[in-house]
């Protein structure tokens, strides 16, 4: 397996698993900055087109997930659905759908860029010493984002 898909997905699961207060809050967070990044690559259709692609893949092991994409709030369809799971329930879907629609990103514009745009878009610092997660302390909400 690729390094860098192993790392993006250590990082996803690093993110998904820090305890928050609202862990959908946390979750809808990391969607809105990626998106923002995201968008300015492969424009907002094709954001749409591979979230709700994320969304189809990951219904089967989370029936409760949504795909609806309302234009003036993408990600409002996720709280909805999630109000009635735990939160446990929440990051685990959360989590395999980050790295579901990341992987399908990856396949498209390569691994590189995308491991590339997520740390930018979520404020990770690159390590020319170590590919590894142990400098990621801080909580998504508390990334500066520039």
């Amino acid at each position: 397996m690729d390094k860098r898909k192993v790392l993006r997905h250590q990082i996803i699961d690093h993110l998904m698993a820090k305890p928050a207060e609202n862990g959908l809050d946390a979750a809808v967070a990391l969607w809105e900055v990626m998106a923002i990044q995201i968008i300015s690559i492969v424009g907002e259709g094709g954001f749409n087109s591979l979230y709700a692609r994320s969304i189809f893949l990951v219904q089967p092991s989370f029936p409760w997930l949504e795909g609806e994409l309302p234009s003036e709030d993408r990600f409002s369809a996720l709280g909805r659905c999630a109000a009635s799971q735990t939160p446990a329930q929440v990051s685990a879907a959360h989590c395999l759908l980050l790295i579901t629609f990341t992987d399908i990103l990856a396949s498209i514009i390569g691994e590189l860029l995308t491991t590339q745009i997520l740390r930018s878009a979520w404020g990770i610092p690159v390590s020319d010493q170590t590919e590894g997660i142990d400098h990621l302390t801080a909580h998504p909400k508390e990334f500066k984002h520039e």
